[in-house]
Order: structure tokens, then C-alpha cells, then sequence
């Protein structure tokens, strides 16, 4: 797979997110996602997403044993500051980006990685009861040490990008990015470019639904958060929006390839990294051959007229929740 780079460090065209061998999309499978991500890395997928909340903590276990022996063929990517205890409700998760909390944070995911360094550090939310130059300061202190190599910021606004990247430089900016997410191209994907700052996509499918898999509410898995609380899944919007992947199928059989790898087609040409996410080798191998689509502008706008932004209904997180993007 060909590299791409995030500021000055080099990563494969595509990545992968593990949240969803652990948690929030319905019963996990260790040995399953330990192949698949084994297979990753023989496809030349070196770029691994994961968190501290994830499971809360079992992903980052679970990524830390996969690696195991080939830890130098993997950019390891992981993030703090959302506070969760397992069995916590939504309600009671907490949010720190305080110096100590960082550092404190950092230590944990190194033993749960089983590793000596993190290539690739996030703050995953902003904290806004602390100034992002004592959170990046801390941050920075830690690729001082060695124990860090480069750092992110996710769902972060334009101004804090600017603020946290005149600390310390910013790698890579994580934010959700695809066809029916497309917010961040006002601000962020222009103030990340004039910096020279990667932009890595997470749901770049939709959370799953530009594939064309789900057709109703009985597609999911028992627990699957996206029918819990997220509004574009939901009854009322489900209808509309399964009308749009229809569209996008329609251009997909056109070139002969499934909708999964035209929607991730069109976010490595906006130059960005997606991170898809899979428990299965079927689906890692599909969306890897995406890398490799090669798009016309006009087969571009075609792809981009099958989703119009303001055609999506519901907005991307719950109500309560989307105060916390893009501060």
C-alpha cells in the first residue's frame, strides 16, 4: 500500500480503527480481530487506531497482544482525555486534558500496548475548563521523554488547532470525514492544509451505513450503539438516508466495485487518511482495494452528488453530544 504522510510522520494510505473489536458495535471477537489485524499488516496497513475508552481499556489490550512481534511494522495510534470506568453510564463520563491527567494517561496505554513508545498521541476531545497550551505542553513533554513520537488532536476546532500547533507541532488532526459527514471542510481541512497537518478520517463509511449492509433496524446487532443514540440510525431518518447509499450503489456498480470502496475512494482523494473500521478479514481486504481507485474529477462529483451534505437527515452525534466537536 502506498504512504502517506501526517506532518512528518509516515504512515500506509490507509488505516485501521479498532474500536469496534471491543466495544460499541455489538459483541467482540479477540481472536477474529487479532487475525484481521495480522492481515492488515500483510496487506501493508501500518497505521492502527485505537483508545484508552475503548471497551473502556480492553482495545488497547487487544491491539497491544496482536502487535506483539511486530511492533516495528506499526504506527501505533491511541488517545486520552474522555474518563470512563467500565459499566459507566454515557451520563457520567468525564473530560480532562489537565497536565497530570496526560501524563498519568500516557502510562496506562504504554502498559496496555505493551510498548515503550506511542507513535501517534491524540487528545480525543478538547477540554474546555483547561487552555490547549497546558494540555499540548504536556503532551510535548512527553515526546521529550521519548515516550511519545507525535502528536494529535480530534474533533478539535480551527483556532485550537492553530493555538495547539504554535506549541508544539501538530502531526495529524482525527475527525470524521465522509460523504455524509462533511462539516469540517469550512475550517478545519483548510486550516490543517495551510499547516501542513494530517487529516485522518474515522468513520469514513458512515459508521458502517455507505456500505449498503443495513437496510432496517433488524441489520444490527444486539447492543449496537448506533441504534441507541445515533439520530441519523434512527426511524425517522433511516428511510431518507438508506435512499441516498441506494444512489451511491448505483455509481458504484457502475465501476464495477461495491459502495464501501467508492465512499472510501472519494476521502483518499480529499487527501485525508480514513480509518475504517472491521472485526473481519472479508471486509479489511475490500476496503484495502480502495486505496487503489483511481477517480476522475468528474467521477468524483458524480460520487459527491449521489450524497449532497444537506440531503443527510440527523445531525451526526446526539444533541447533548455535539457541543463537544470542534471546539
Amino acid at each position: 500500500m502506498e504512504k502517506r504522510r501526517l506532518g512528518a510522520l509516515e504512515v500506509s494510505a490507509q488505516g485501521l480503527g479498532c474500536m469496534g473489536m471491543s466495544d460499541f458495535y455489538g459483541p467482540g471477537d479477540d481472536a477474529g480481530s487479532t487475525a484481521t489485524i495480522h492481515r492488515a499488516l500483510d496487506l501493508g496497513v501500518t497505521l492502527l487506531d485505537t483508545a484508552d475508552m475503548y471497551g473502556p481499556f480492553t482495545n488497547e489490550e487487544l491491539v497491544g497482544r496482536a502487535v506483539e512481534g511486530r511492533r516495528d511494522e506499526v504506527v501505533l495510534a491511541t488517545k486520552f482525555a474522555i474518563v470512563r470506568e467500565p459499566g459507566q453510564p454515557r451520563s457520567e463520563w468525564g473530560l480532562r486534558g489537565d497536565p497530570e491527567y496526560v501524563k498519568q494517561a500516557a502510562e496506562a496505554s504504554l502498559r496496555r500496548l505493551r510498548t515503550d513508545h506511542i507513535d501517534l498521541y491524540y487528545q480525543h476531545r478538547v477540554d474546555p475548563d483547561v487552555p490547549i497550551e497546558e494540555t499540548v505542553g504536556a503532551m510535548a513533554e512527553l515526546v521529550a521523554e521519548g515516550k511519545v513520537r507525535y502528536l494529535g488532536l480530534s474533533e478539535a476546532g480551527a483556532e485550537t488547532i492553530r493555538r495547539a500547533h504554535a506549541v508544539h507541532p501538530v502531526a495529524a488532526v482525527q475527525t470524521e470525514w465522509s460523504l455524509w459527514s462533511r462539516d469540517i471542510e469550512a475550517e478545519v481541512v483548510p486550516t490543517c492544509r495551510e499547516l501542513g497537518i494530517g487529516v485522518v478520517a474515522y468513520s469514513p463509511l458512515g459508521r458502517g451505513f455507505l456500505t449498503g449492509k443495513y437496510t432496517s433496524k433488524d441489520d444490527f446487532a444486539p447492543g449496537d450503539f448506533r441504534l441507541a443514540g445515533q439520530p441519523r440510525f434512527a426511524e425517522e431518518n433511516l428511510a431518507r438516508n438508506l435512499a441516498l447509499v441506494e444512489s451511491l450503489r448505483q455509481v458504484a456498480r457502475e465501476h464495477d466495485v461495491t459502495a464501501a470502496q467508492i465512499a472510501l475512494a472519494w476521502v483518499h482523494h480529499q487527501g485525508a487518511v480514513p480509518i475504517p473500521g472491521t472485526k473481519r478479514v472479508k471486509y479489511l481486504e475490500e476496503n484495502a482495494a480502495a486505496a487503489d481507485l483511481e477517480l476522475t474529477d468528474e467521477q468524483l462529483s458524480r460520487i459527491a452528488a449521489a450524497v449532497p451534505p444537506d440531503a443527510v437527515a440527523g445531525t451526526r452525534y446526539p444533541t447533548e453530544v455535539m457541543p463537544t466537536l470542534g471546539r
